[in-house]
């Protein structure tokens, strides 16, 4: 992106969020970062960084906070995120990232902002035949959390042919790995994510790992899932960036190949030197057998390339990242990186 721009960041704190935020921080962006904490960290913000605790539910917060443009684009990564849980609580997750997300996007027309970027997802699709899953392979949401985020992109299709907000919606696959500076990661409470999951499984810090579903029409039996490095994903949205000043887009990010539950228990052995201890489970709802994306339209679009190619490049960072901070933001270098601009925002 040329110029330097001022974007607002909400989930900022976040996994994925905080990495996009050193990489608008890194390209000479003024950042504002807005988010509860409920699962992000506030250690994670570079410092420098304004940060503002509060809730999206926070109607009259919300307002205030846009109100204090202008705005070069908003980036939207706040939102509850685990299917199994969506399966649960359908109505909650309905609510939280639906909702909210509505409201988030009438706010920023309601204040003129001309671009949003929106964190979606592969769980979009369900399950499906194909090998490479485009931006056209129908839409069959096999569970809540995959419905809330597809009526957040139906309704940012609307805010663009009513009041010409441009939007990126970005359906990412599986984030995985850490800055390879070390300066943030991955810290998940409980953690979910399997690459984490599996590392700590090698370095003894939790028992064997339960493997959901070893009876999946695959190769060895296991879920396929295409792992796209968290600071890959983020350069893909500077790069949408870009292209929503003149239109609105929908892109898949990932790496085009698949690596099952087993391969990446392999691919810890190999970068740790350890065995990975682990028991089959049975399946979880809501999970499909294969999801791979064919990104090919994000590459031919923009300039976005992978950096990260194999598995075990993203599992090192991970790995690096989960030695520097056994407890997370808890300990390590992180724990002392507090935001030297952080508040507390009352409307």
């Amino acid at each position: 992106m040329a110029g330097r721009s001022r974007f607002l960041v909400t989930g900022g704190a976040g996994y994925v969020g905080s990495h996009v935020v050193a990489a608008l921080c890194d390209a000479g962006h003024d950042v504002v970062v807005f988010d509860n904490l409920r699962t992000g960290h506030r250690e994670s913000v570079p410092e420098g960084v304004r940060f503002i605790e509060g809730d999206l539910a926070d109607r009259a917060l919300v307002d205030a906070v846009l109100a204090d443009g202008p705005w070069d684009g908003v980036l939207h990564f706040a939102a509850l995120s685990l299917v199994g849980e969506s399966m649960q609580h359908p109505f909650l997750y309905m609510e939280a990232n639906a909702g909210l997300g509505f409201a988030l996007v009438d706010a920023c027309i309601r204040h003129g902002v001309k671009r949003f970027v929106f964190s979606s997802t592969a769980a979009l699709f369900g399950q499906t035949e194909d090998a490479l899953i485009t931006e056209d392979t129908p839409i069959v949401p096999g569970s809540p959390y995959g419905e809330s985020k597809h009526m957040v992109e139906r309704a940012l299709l609307w805010a663009d042919r009513i009041h010409g907000l441009r939007s990126a919606c970005l359906r990412y696959f599986n984030a995985a790995g850490a800055d390879p500076g070390g300066r943030i990661g991955e810290d998940h409470r409980p953690e979910t994510h399997l690459i984490p999951l599996v590392i700590d499984a090698a370095l003894g810090r939790r028992g064997a790992l339960h493997l959901f579903g070893d009876d999946y029409p695959t190769p060895d039996g296991t879920c396929i899932r295409d792992y796209i490095h968290v600071s890959d994903l983020a350069q893909a949205h500077l790069a949408a960036l870009d292209v929503i000043r003149d239109r609105s887009v929908v892109y898949n990010v990932g790496t085009g190949t698949g690596h099952s539950n087993m391969e990446v228990i392999r691919s810890v052995e190999r970068v740790t030197g350890r065995q990975v201890p682990w028991l089959p489970a049975p399946r979880r709802p809501g999970d499909p057998a294969r999801l791979v994306a064919d990104a090919a339209r994000l590459r031919a679009e923009t300039s976005w390339i992978p950096r990260f190619v194999t598995l075990d490049e993203i599992v090192e960072t991970a790995y690096r990242w989960r030695l520097a901070h056994p407890d997370g933001y808890r300990t390590g270098t992180g724990a002392s990186r507090t935001p030297i601009m952080a508040e507390t925002v009352r409307a």
